[in-house]
């Protein structure tokens, strides 16, 4: 079959790189694509959230599935798109109804939801420009730090976690006033803070049946030790190895089963991935958030260690047979690397040249910000590269992730060099 595959992260080069295995899989398309994916699929210009674009290609090149890798075109709808065209509406589409992916398009349906479920999550308010005082007045009843989020999406980068009181009311303020994070800080979630280590749990579900992928945990912070401005992730670990029988259990018991069966009493369509953002409390899961995609880099981890056919299961998604489906995982460990521009995550620049990339060995390498120019791969975004190791256990697959890092290079380059530092 013809698969098009949105997107042209390192996410969707992960995706792309697994999929081209499938024995199910003729042609695979990329839109936009990097210069990874243009290695082993067709990558062709055109935006993931140009419907209509869309819609001619897939007529034109007889396409017969539709995997959606970023946040953006599903929460613009186009599942329903797909759905509502009866020149389309036969082709699935791997990614949730547009009010399933309010989960992550507000945080405040998103909290709505977790409440009505009884699905643990931290205490919260949300607030607008309208109501800044208020939110002001309710940080007084907190302690210390402050979680402020931004309602919609600001691409990783709408959370705040701050100390101070008058610096959170600061903060607020210039969220919901001064639009800090434009229309996405048109309202702005406060919520209680929460201590102890993070993970993420990733789901992939049919609407009714779900199959549990491999955990992961990302990297945020630009800076070692978790420090400095927060990013879309500087790298991950798979599986996290704190994580045994006892809260995997509890994580299912209390939080992936009441979601899905809350997708079932909403009446919300849902074919695709759930990434739950977890933080464990004292050996207690807790939600952060939803998104409604898979992580990035954590994609990168979790994809190398399906065994199984990812079209297969991508089919039996699109035909409600995900209960029958057996999901094989391998055993080993697998970290990523990111590799990013210098002055990510503010200013950066692009269109460095990328040397080295022949002299990588064990390890994958998975385009994120990169084009093609004159023959030359060349960064183009902040996240540039990932580079993805397997092992017997994390530290053996990360010595071989930056063994391999220190093989690349471009001006001004730079790397988390201390990825699963607190899991040691």
């Amino acid at each position: 079959m013809n698969i098009l595959l949105l997107g042209s992260g390192g996410r969707e080069h992960a995706f792309a790189w697994k999929m081209i295995q499938s024995p199910l899989c003729d042609t695979l398309f990329v839109a936009p694509g990097n210069a990874g994916t243009a290695q082993i699929a067709k990558n062709i210009d055109i935006s993931a959230t140009d419907f209509d674009a869309i819609k001619t290609l897939v007529i034109k090149e007889n396409i017969e599935m539709v995997v959606v890798g970023p946040e953006d075109p599903l929460v613009k709808g186009i599942y329903d798109f797909f759905l509502n065209d009866k020149e389309l509406k036969d082709i699935p589409v791997i990614g949730p109804s547009k009010i399933g992916a309010t989960l992550e398009g507000s945080k405040e349906f998103a909290k709505e939801f977790l409440m009505k479920h009884n699905i643990p999550t931290a205490a919260y308010d949300s607030f607008t420009a309208e109501t800044v005082e208020k939110g002001c007045q309710f940080l007084e009843t907190l302690q210390p730090p402050y979680v402020l989020k931004a309602d919609g999406l600001a691409a990783g980068k709408g959370v705040l976690i701050i100390q101070d009181l008058a610096e959170a009311q600061s903060e607020l303020r210039n969220m919901l006033v001064h639009q800090k994070f434009g229309a996405a800080s048109s309202k702005v979630v406060i919520e209680e803070f929460l201590d102890g280590i993070e993970l993420s749990c990733f789901v992939l579900t049919d609407g009714k049946s779900y199959k549990i992928l491999p955990t992961a945990k990302d990297y945020k912070r630009i800076g070692e030790g978790d420090t400095g401005l927060n990013t879309g992730g500087m790298g991950a670990v798979s599986p996290v190895p704190y994580v045994d029988a006892v809260l995997m259990e509890k994580i299912e018991n209390r939080i992936v089963k009441p979601t899905i069966e809350g997708f079932q009493k909403d009446g919300i369509p849902y074919k695709g991935f759930v990434f739950i953002g977890l933080i464990n409390v004292n050996n207690e899961p807790i939600v952060i958030e939803y998104n409604v995609r898979m992580g990035d880099p954590e994609t990168e981890v979790v994809v190398p260690r399906l065994k199984s056919d990812l079209v297969e299961l991508f089919l039996a998604v699109a035909n409600e047979k995900l209960d029958e489906f057996n999901l094989e995982i391998d055993e080993r460990s697998a970290t990523t690397v990111m590799i990013v521009s210098g002055g990510y995550p503010e200013d950066f620049e692009k269109g460095k040249i990328i040397t080295g990339l022949e002299n990588v060995t064990d390890s994958i390498v998975f385009h994120a910000g990169t084009k093609l120019d004159n023959g030359n791969v060349v960064s183009n975004g902040g996240r540039v590269m990932a580079i993805t190791s397997y092992g017997d256990n994390f530290q053996e697959a990360l010595d071989k992730s930056y063994k391999n890092v220190n093989q690349l290079h471009f001006d001004k380059m730079n790397f988390r060099k201390d990825i699963g530092f607190d899991l040691i």
